[in-house]
């Protein structure tokens, strides 16, 4: 059987309720040269600030 699809309102918050994700991978150089790679998984709104805080 087809899901039952909500219209209107009730997929508008449905919709908005869901969190908007963003995966943000910042890589590394270690004293040998060779490159590390950090995953992380986050809201959308904080990753400007995410990488401006890992920057090195």
């Amino acid at each position: 059987m087809a899901k039952k699809q909500a219209f209107g309102d009730e997929a508008q918050a449905l919709k908005a309720a869901q969190r908007k994700m963003a995966k943000v991978i910042i890589s590394t150089k270690n004293a040998r040269g060779k490159f590390a790679f950090k995953e992380t998984m986050m809201d959308q709104e904080n990753v400007n600030e995410f990488i401006k805080s890992n920057k090195g």
